[in-house]
């Protein structure tokens, strides 16, 4: 019997390994798209991605899907005007529909003052983001991952509902000029939220990481179902100042909108909190504690981002905050021009320095305060003092005495990143977190828990 008569008579797979646009497949498509445009100059954006996800609920898989797309930009100058469409048709029929609709669009505009030229081509240097095992991972893998939280729930008398995402994506830029970059990457995120059997009480866990094997659902599951159990019987405290004591995750959630709001041109137009009283940036003043880098590392090898942005800019290691002091704001291109500096990208990925202490010796350390696992439902409220409010969630509890006493209802808060980074008594170790709202990986973000005091609660939340 041939090989190829053994392959032919074998079961047939219904899956196939997740799949994306090759670089050189990449270049090929870009190149034949900016050949059907007459405009002044053209850009091609190019998001290929295979998402595979697998829902759970009560302790079983509810719904298991993957999905390949190629996704199309085109974006066209005609004189100062400037038009884009999208498609994710991939024949040349399509393709010269989306730039004569671009053209169209352009023509009708008004002169954008703050047109760039197309950059020409750069030079990147290489994020090693993609891990093979990853891109390989099948619906089994996923669903083994998962039976690891249901069963052990089930076991409990608990209840687990959760969702396990795995990416696979590549992204290109080609224009006119010459220009051509291209990136792949896998990540993977997994969260999962575990109830007891009356509902009252829930605890929560979640990863993230660019290696699905580095994603514990033995751990997770032991996480989050010992923070429902503990959570049962919450008590109702008085909302005010308190010291905290936040796991990474609720450090993340916040710290991420510090990262968001280093943008230059608010900062000199007076609309941030990086804005200084009479004029310009709060660039190399002291804002948070000492303690503090925040830095944005393409390359780091946990949390690694994206080697350009979206006008093909090369992406660099940036230090926004040393040792509490703002050493960089992120500028456009037309900005940094007006501003007479080189531009500097804005963060695609997060680190926080850290210290040595582990959340244990944080509540041992603390006579009384609260426990936080995270936060959710995070919304503005000030863009000049990074001031946020949003709940608690999925664990919360009464330190005292050097120990956690009691599980107690979900509070809301008014709090800016900014005040808790000055605020801080005790640091732990980094480590990359799952800090999205969605359950989706997000920018990737290293942060450690962080103990701090005279954090604000200004109401209770029944919700659990």
């Amino acid at each position: 019997m041939s090989r190829r008569l053994r392959a032919d008579s074998s079961p047939r797979r219904l899956f196939e390994p997740a799949r994306v646009l090759s670089q050189a497949e990449a270049e090929s498509l870009a190149k034949r798209i900016v050949g059907f445009s007459q405009a002044d100059s053209c850009r091609v954006s190019l998001q290929s991605s295979a998402r595979g996800n697998t829902r759970f609920a009560v302790n079983q898989v509810s719904t298991s899907g993957d999905n390949e797309d190629v996704s199309v930009r085109v974006r066209v100058t005609v004189g100062k005007k400037v038009g884009a469409a999208s498609t994710n048709r991939l024949d040349d029929e399509g393709l010269r529909q989306v730039v004569q609709v671009a053209e169209r669009i352009a023509r009708l505009q008004p002169d954008d003052p703050e047109l760039m030229p197309e950059l020409g081509p750069q030079q990147y240097t290489r994020v090693d983001a993609f891990h093979a095992a990853t891109a390989a991972a099948e619906p089994q893998q996923r669903a083994d991952i998962v039976r690891k939280v249901t069963e052990a729930s089930r076991a409990a008398g608990l209840s687990a509902t959760g969702y396990l995402e795995v990416v696979t994506a590549a992204t290109a830029i080609a224009n006119s000029a010459g220009l051509f970059a291209y990136h792949r990457s896998t990540d993977c995120a997994f969260t999962t939220t575990v109830r007891t059997a009356d509902g009252a009480g829930s605890g929560w866990a979640g990863a993230a990481a660019r290696d699905i094997g580095a994603i514990d659902g033995a751990a997770l599951a032991a996480t989050a179902i010992d923070k429902a159990r503990r959570s049962l019987n919450a008590v109702a405290i008085e909302p005010g100042r308190y010291t905290v004591v936040l796991e990474p995750t609720a450090v993340g959630n916040l710290v991420q909108l510090m990262a968001f709001a280093t943008n230059a041109r608010q900062a000199d137009e007076g609309r941030s909190f990086f804005s200084k009283p009479g004029g310009g940036t709060k660039i190399g003043l002291k804002v948070v504690d000492e303690r503090v880098t925040l830095r944005s590392d393409p390359q780091d090898a946990i949390a690694p981002g994206v080697p350009f942005d979206g006008d093909g800019l090369p992406t660099r290691n940036v230090t926004w905050i040393e040792n509490g002091t703002v050493k960089e704001l992120g500028y456009d291109r037309f900005w940094a021009g007006r501003k007479g500096v080189a531009p500097v990208v804005l963060p695609g990925t997060l680190q926080m320095s850290g210290g040595s202490q582990s959340v244990q010796d944080m509540i041992a350390s603390t006579e009384r305060g609260i426990l936080v696992t995270r936060f959710w439902y995070i919304r503005p409220v000030d863009p000049r003092t990074i001031l946020y409010t949003g709940l608690t969630r999925d664990g919360t509890f009464l330190i005292e005495r050097g120990r956690v006493t009691r599980a107690i209802k979900n509070l809301r808060f008014n709090e800016s990143p900014v005040f808790l980074l000055n605020n801080i008594e005790a640091l732990g170790q980094p480590q990359r977190v799952s800090a999205s709202e969605s359950g989706s990986a997000g920018i990737p973000i290293v942060v450690p828990a962080v103990k701090a005091r005279d954090f604000t609660f200004t109401s209770l939340s029944d919700a659990v």
